[in-house]
């Protein structure tokens, strides 16, 4: 097989397409199953929630930050899939001296898409990955086809709570904010910052957004942050439209047109 270049630059050389798999990351878990590699699988991490059944068929291999290296060591993978921001980098330098390891740097669609067809190319599912690759785009351009300019809601993306975290304009969610019809007020800072009720009402945000991950904000919360932003609409979304970047994202756009409804009856 030829020698693979992740998304952050560096060189893997994959012998003969992967039998054994190991995943450090969620979404791209989710994609895996989703190309049809159960088989080949052999350890995920314990918050792969996607597919539910692979959490008692799948050997758990730590977590996204805390990987078990002896649990891998007794896998013995010939791949494994990590990313940027979700693994641990020290992690990755010390696992990818004894197995090759492919790690995705994802911060919009088309990073997306892009790791999608070289997990595909890797795994020798090129086909299935190219169709959903189609599917996807196909449905992210019908959603921005139906957004109206006059519909698009100056919005804050909540990630966390005591402090309030927010999104910033350098992440993956900020593009599926851009993708579902939303304004960013933070889309000038990086990251995920930390921000008091003050600097997030000099935004003047019409709209807040309480994700499900990885705070799992809910209805109880929502009270609280009404009486701090009186004028504003607040609602519930589903961290997982938002910031995965597997083969979720084919859902995502019908989702946010979903979203988009329920906003405007509020």
């Amino acid at each position: 097989m030829p020698d693979f270049i992740d998304q952050t630059g560096r060189t893997i050389s994959l012998p003969h397409i992967p039998k054994r798999i190991v995943s450090l990351v969620p979404s791209q878990t989710e994609l895996l199953a989703d190309l049809g590699l159960s088989p080949e699988v052999v350890g995920i991490t314990r918050f792969c929630i996607h597919p539910v059944a692979w959490s008692g068929t799948k050997t758990i291999v730590g977590g996204t930050k805390q990987v078990k290296m002896d649990v891998i060591n007794m896998l013995q993978p010939d791949l494994i899939i990590a990313n940027k921001e979700e693994n641990v980098k020290e992690q990755v330098e010390a696992l990818e001296k004894q197995f090759p390891v492919w790690v995705s740097d994802v911060n919009k669609l088309p990073d997306a898409c892009e790791m999608i067809g070289q997990i595909g190319l890797m795994t020798n599912k090129e086909n299935a990955a190219d169709e959903l690759i189609s599917r996807i785009k196909e449905k992210f351009a019908q959603r921005a086809a139906a957004i109206k300019k006059d519909s698009i809601l100056p919005a804050a993306y909540f990630i966390w709570q005591n402090p309030y975290m927010l999104t910033g304009g350098d992440t993956f969610i900020n593009s599926m904010m851009d993708a579902a019809g939303f304004k960013n007020i933070f889309a000038d800072r990086s990251r995920y910052p930390i921000a008091t009720v003050e600097e997030i009402r000099t935004c003047n945000p019409e709209l807040l957004l309480l994700s499900s991950e990885p705070f799992p904000f809910a209805e109880k919360h929502i009270y609280g942050l009404q009486q701090l932003f009186p004028a504003a609409k607040i609602i519930l979304v589903d961290g997982e439209m938002f910031s995965w970047y597997g083969s979720r994202l084919q859902y995502a756009p019908a989702y946010f047109a979903r979203l988009q409804e329920q906003i405007l009856q509020k």
